[in-house]
């Protein structure tokens, strides 16, 4: 599979965010594990004082003389409806329950007694409990267990505004009544006739828990975050630079498609030109000779030129102009000369036609670059042709201000889809012809870049099987400059 930018670009992105997905997770387990861990040596001590203060008692000191009195006052009553009517048992039941909750909260001395432990033992005052009870069953027959009160139960009968999730708030002002705030769960009951069973619990946590918990662990989220910054800006600079390499091998590639595109022409003017001054009849005609050895001098000054531009032209940013007065008409004879005797060589039979309709032609112009601009123009004109007779014909016009030079052929012409890309570095049409075609998709580009550089105006009109008109629009010099 070919490695594209693209491709890095995916490979990044997707390890970035793996990257992130798995800190996210550590970061998530280390919360978690802060957040089961947290207070554990302060609920430690507050249990175990707290234990010690309960011994032998229920919820608080006191409070097993509360729940005695209400629940084993009215066992006998319970009993008689548990085995007559269910529906008075369990709303008696939980009328008992009420009453007794009510006296364990008017006796509430479980403030005092974690003041106390609190400040003995030098605890944090932002330390924040809560006392509830889950249930209360009884028992008429050993170990058979009938509840009177559940949290999870529906209990109608009592104060809606002392039930919790927990359970029955007895005391304690913590709002957070979750698994990981739970100090300790206790449960009371005995394996006898006529009793009752009670289990209670009591919440220890401070009321900034969570911003706790994200201070402890800011160093880590620091770390983790440097960590995911680091490898982003690692992965950065490793793309750019890869980028750069990248770059550097295209120029490289370029220069070597540069001077191959380019080379080729004056390159090939010259062999035929020196294959035609082998010929006899030439050599015995001084005029033919020496217009030929005028076109060797020509091509080999353009070949002179082109060592020299390399560089220039495998870049193509922007091009160094070395503009000069010069006249179109006369630069367009030497051309279509040299052109046509680069084309005595073609399998095909290639017409050039100049008609000369501009009564001005003298402008500002690099001449190596126009006739780089021109050459394209013609070599395409001519290799994407299927007609055995092949025709271009340039024409030139002039009006006030600018000179317009017309390039028109019979060739296969561009569509639409291809016009938007035509002037594309590389670019060489869709299929057929375009790909039966040698070629490096060269030649347009330098057409534009140069004209580009000159600020001409390049108009491309073309329609499918119809032959392209290519019009180049040059500023003219004014009169006063002329003169």
């Amino acid at each position: 599979m070919k490695y594209t930018t693209s491709l890095h670009r995916i490979i990044a992105i997707a390890s970035a965010l793996t990257l992130t997905c798995v800190q996210f997770f550590l970061l998530y387990n280390t919360y978690e594990l802060k957040n089961n861990h947290y207070l554990f040596a302060e609920k430690r001590i507050i249990t175990d004082e707290y234990l010690g203060a309960i011994k032998n008692d229920k919820v608080m000191p006191g409070g097993a003389n509360i729940l005695d009195n209400y629940v084993m006052g009215n066992l006998p009553r319970l009993e008689a409806l548990y085995k007559t009517d269910k529906q008075a048992f369990n709303k008696l039941g939980q009328q008992v329950c009420d009453s007794a909750f009510r006296d364990l909260r008017k006796a509430n001395n479980i403030d005092s007694l974690m003041e106390a432990i609190m400040q003995r033992n030098h605890l944090d005052r932002k330390l924040r409990y809560a006392s509830t009870i889950e249930f209360i069953e009884i028992a008429f027959q050993r170990d058979h267990y009938v509840p009177l009160y559940h949290q999870d139960g529906h209990n109608e009968w009592i104060d809606p505004q002392i039930q919790t999730k927990a359970g029955i708030r007895i005391a304690g002002t913590l709002d957070n009544l979750e698994p990981n705030t739970l100090a300790r769960h206790v449960t009371v009951s005995s394996s006898t006739d006529n009793t009752y069973s009670i289990s209670f619990s009591l919440y220890v946590d401070t009321y900034d828990r969570k911003q706790t918990i994200l201070r402890l662990m800011m160093p880590t989220f620091l770390l983790s975050l440097l960590s995911v910054g680091g490898v982003v800006i690692l992965n950065f600079v490793t793309f750019r630079n890869w980028i750069r390499q990248k770059k550097l091998s295209e120029m490289k590639s370029d220069f070597i498609n540069s001077i191959t595109h380019e080379f080729h022409t004056p390159l090939s003017a010259i062999i035929v030109a020196n294959r035609t001054m082998q010929n006899d009849k030439i050599l015995s005609n001084k005029d033919s000779l020496l217009s030929l050895t005028e076109v060797v001098l020509r091509q080999a000054e353009r070949l002179k030129t082109l060592i020299s531009q390399t560089l220039g032209i495998t870049t193509m940013n922007k091009l160094s102009l070395h503009v000069e007065r010069s006249s179109v008409h006369h630069l367009l004879d030497e051309l279509l000369l040299d052109y046509r005797l680069n084309a005595t060589e073609s399998e095909s039979e290639v017409t050039l036609t100049l008609n000369k309709n501009a009564t001005r032609d003298v402008v500002l112009l690099d001449p190596f670059w126009f006739t780089t601009i021109m050459l394209n123009i013609f070599d395409n004109a001519v290799k994407y042709n299927t007609r055995e007779s092949k025709q271009i014909i340039v024409t030139t016009s002039s009006d006030k201000k600018v000179l317009h030079i017309k390039i028109a052929d019979n060739g296969i012409g561009i569509n639409k889809e291809i016009r938007k890309h035509i002037f594309d570095k590389f670019y060489r049409g869709g299929s057929g012809v375009h790909n039966r075609v040698k070629g490096l998709g060269l030649g347009l580009f330098y057409v534009n870049q140069a004209i580009d550089s000159h600020k001409w105006k390049l108009d491309l009109q073309s329609e499918e099987g119809t032959g392209s008109t290519f019009t180049i629009s040059i500023p003219l010099l004014e009169q006063k400059t002329l003169l």
